[in-house]
């Protein structure tokens, strides 16, 4: 099977992996329209519905964070073979799952069937508490509902519902994805994410993982697939990566430092990354000289990956972006088979 290369997109990402102002509606445009002339496969933007505390401590105004459905409504109609996934829709912060499986096939269609899914809960807790004050629920297993939920949604003529955080009756909802089966994956490096991968997931979307604890989890993830009466070779094995790619090692591994990026990571050692704080960041991910990266990436093509999804490019500026889209692009992915 041929590997998959895909871009991370700035949805929700000024004041985290980018700095404030970043991309603007027509800079969007310009990255989805050079990925597609580049040749990869999607795009994958994050979902945020308000500003985290440490982002609001370093910059004194607001990021844009732009909603990545609607968002990809509009981008469907300036490109025509790109694809388009949410890395990831947080579905405990939509906590109308019939309202978002409407919106989820009304995109399919107007995307003419171009739509993947990926969900999680979502990396800062404060975010899910500023929209849920007072809620005390365990929003891994509110994810796993509101999967069960929308396949339901897609699949019966009427649909009935009633779990312990998403209840509806009698929903006609129609159209049909355009989609025989929407692909939706389960994002997250926590074990729990593997069994709901194996069970329902096309695909499972960790983050920023070591090479070995990834072979080790696709190896898990292939026997409980199996143990589920399922076709693992059917899942794609999609982690995401942060790449920064220069001619010169130290070069490029000193650009990667000065990034927001970086300052991203360190940040998500306290909660969906805390257990790689001993890490250098540069050293898991796509970071260094082209002969490095495509070291790395070979590996992990070794490891059990079959989709570079949402390969997040390290860059202070939109055309630093597009440079290190291109550069993977045409230096990089060619090698990796």
């Amino acid at each position: 099977m041929t590997a998959l290369f895909s871009v991370g997109f700035p949805t929700g990402m000024e004041g985290l992996t980018y700095p404030i102002p970043f991309s603007n509606p027509e800079d969007l445009v310009r990255i989805a329209q050079r990925a597609e002339a580049l040749g990869y496969h999607s795009v994958w933007g994050n979902d945020h519905m308000t500003t985290q505390h440490y982002v609001r401590s370093e910059f004194p105004v607001p990021p844009r964070f732009w909603e990545p459905l609607v968002t990809y409504a509009y981008l469907a109609a300036h490109t025509k073979t790109l694809r388009f996934g949410t890395g990831v829709l947080v579905l405990p912060m939509r906590r109308d799952i019939v309202v978002t499986a409407k919106q989820i096939v009304t995109l399919d269609h107007l995307s003419n069937g171009r739509l993947e899914i990926g969900v999680g809960i979502g990396a800062y807790r404060e975010e899910f508490e500023a929209l849920n004050p007072n809620a005390k629920v365990h929003r891994g297993d509110m994810v796993a509902e509101g999967v069960e939920a929308l396949r339901l949604l897609f699949s019966e003529r009427e649909a009935s519902f009633d779990g312990k955080f998403y209840k509806f009756k009698d929903v006609e909802l129609f159209p049909k994805p355009k989609q025989p089966r929407l692909p939706i994956y389960f994002g997250g490096n926590n074990q729990a994410h593997l069994q709901r991968t194996a069970l329902s997931g096309d695909g499972w979307i960790p983050a920023a993982m070591p090479q070995p604890t990834l072979r080790r989890m696709v190896s898990e993830l292939k026997d409980m697939t199996e143990a589920a009466g399922r076709n693992f070779s059917e899942l794609q094995i999609a982690p995401q990566y942060i790449v920064h790619v220069g001619s010169d090692e130290d070069k490029a591994v000193a650009r990667f430092r000065q990034s927001q990026m970086y300052k991203h990571l360190q940040s998500l050692k306290k909660s969906t990354l805390k257990g790689q704080a001993s890490i250098n960041p540069e050293d898991v991910n796509l970071v260094g000289s082209v002969e490095t990266v495509i070291a790395r990436a070979t590996a992990l093509r070794e490891a059990g990956v079959t989709h570079f999804l949402g390969l997040f490019f390290a860059a202070n500026s939109v055309s630093e972006l597009l440079d290190q889209m291109q550069l993977f692009a045409e230096d990089v992915r060619p090698k990796i088979s």
